[in-house]
C-alpha cells in the first residue's frame, strides 16, 4: 500500500497538495466538481482558489473517492468542519486498517463541540494513534507561492507524528512535531474569533494600538480557556497558538479578519456569509466555543462581545474600546 491523498479542493486543501508534491511525492486531491479536477489535471491550475499558481504535475485531481483513499496510507482532510461528520461517513469504507487521517481544519463541530480529531476518531472508527492534526500560520496563498513558513503537526502517537512531518514538508515549509493534540487544534480554532474581533476593529477604523491590545488580551483569553481544556502553555505560545494568532490577524487574506472586518463596517452577520466566497470557521465556532467556556468556567469577554456583535445585541463601534481593555472590576494580569 502507499499514496497520498488530500480530500478538498479548496485553498488550503489544493496548498497542501502543492507542499506534499514539492516535497517530493505523489498526491490525489479530491474535489467535488469535474471541471475543477480537470482543470487541475490539464492546467496545472485551480483558478477558483489559487490564482495565478501553477500546481505541480505530481497533483492528480479526481472527483471519486474511492479512486483518491484506497489503498493510501495517509488523507488528509480540508473540508469545512461543519461538514466533516459527513465527509468522514463517506470516506470511512474505503479506509485501509492502517490509513492515518490527518486534520487541516481548524474548527469545532457545532452540534457537539467536539474537536476534529475527536470527530475523526468517532466517526471513522479509528484509534488516537491513526489521528494526527496539522496547524500553524497557515495563509494559504502566501505558501502556495512558495513563502517560507513552518506547521505544528500533533498526534498522541509520537510515530505518526514524525512520519507526517516528514512527508508534510518541503524546501519553503518545515514541520516541527507534538504530542498537545488539544493545544494545536483549539490554537487554530481560536485564533479565528480573535481575528474576527480585529477585524472589526479595522472596519470600525481603529487604529493599531487598539488592534494590538485586543490581540494581545486576545491571547492571554484563549490560552487560559486552552489549558482549562488540557492543553500545554508552550503550545500557545507556539507556531499553533500566537504563530497563527498573528499571521490570521495582520492579514488580509484572512477569512476570518475578512469577515470581522465586513461586521465592523456595519454589515449584518447574513450579509458577511453571504459575500464570503470561503467558509469563516471563526463565525462558526463562536457559540460552541462560548458553551463550552461556561461549561469550564472560563471567563471570554472578547468572545462574548463578538457575539453580541454577531446577534445584534452591540454596535460593532461599541465593542472594541471594551476589548482593548480590561474590566476594572476584575483585572488581569498585562501578559498572558
Amino acid at each position: 500500500m502507499s499514496g497520498i491523498a488530500v480530500v478538498g479542493g479548496g485553498n488550503w486543501g489544493t496548498t497542501f497538495a502543492k507542499v506534499l508534491a514539492d516535497g517530493g511525492h505523489d498526491v490525489t486531491l479530491a474535489v467535488r466538481r469535474a471541471e475543477m479536477a480537470e482543470e487541475i489535471n490539464d492546467a496545472h491550475r485551480n483558478t477558483a482558489y489559487l490564482p495565478g499558481i501553477n500546481l505541480p504535475d505530481r497533483i492528480r485531481a479526481t472527483t471519486d473517492l474511492r479512486e483518491a483513499i484506497t489503498d493510501t496510507d495517509y488523507v488528509f482532510l480540508s473540508v469545512p468542519a461543519q461538514s466533516c461528520r459527513e465527509n468522514l461517513e463517506e470516506i470511512r469504507p474505503l479506509l485501509s486498517d492502517s490509513a492515518a487521517v490527518i486534520s487541516l481544519m481548524k474548527g469545532v463541530e457545532r452540534s457537539t463541540g467536539k474537536r476534529m480529531s475527536e470527530v475523526i476518531a468517532e466517526v471513522a472508527a479509528i484509534g488516537s494513534d491513526r489521528v494526527a492534526v496539522a496547524s500553524g500560520p497557515n495563509i494559504a496563498l502566501e505558501i502556495a507561492q512558495g513563502q517560507p513558513t513552518a506547521i505544528l503537526v500533533a498526534s498522541e502517537s509520537d510515530d505518526l507524528a514524525m512520519r507526517v512531518a516528514r512527508i508534510a514538508r518541503c524546501s519553503y515549509l518545515r514541520s516541527f512535531v507534538s504530542n498537545d493534540v488539544i493545544g494545536t487544534e483549539f490554537g487554530g480554532v481560536l485564533k479565528n474569533l480573535i481575528a474576527i474581533a480585529i477585524g472589526i476593529a479595522d472596519g470600525v477604523g481603529f487604529g493599531e494600538n487598539t488592534k494590538a491590545s485586543i490581540m494581545t488580551r486576545g491571547l492571554a483569553e484563549i490560552t487560559e480557556f486552552a489549558e482549562a481544556l488540557g492543553a500545554h502553555r508552550d503550545t500557545m505560545m507556539g507556531l499553533a497558538g500566537m504563530g497563527d494568532l498573528i499571521a490570521t490577524c495582520m492579514s488580509p487574506l484572512s477569512r476570518n479578519f475578512t469577515a470581522g472586518r465586513l461586521l465592523g463596517q456595519g454589515y449584518s452577520y447574513v450579509d458577511v456569509n453571504s459575500r464570503m466566497q470561503q467558509t469563516a470557521e471563526g463565525l462558526r465556532s463562536v457559540d460552541s466555543i462560548l458553551e463550552i467556556a461556561s461549561e469550564e468556567g472560563v471567563p471570554m469577554p472578547i468572545v462574548q462581545q463578538i457575539a453580541a456583535v454577531l446577534d445584534g445585541r452591540m454596535h460593532p463601534t461599541e465593542l472594541a474600546p471594551h476589548l482593548a481593555t480590561d474590566d476594572d472590576e476584575n483585572p488581569k494580569g498585562e501578559t498572558a
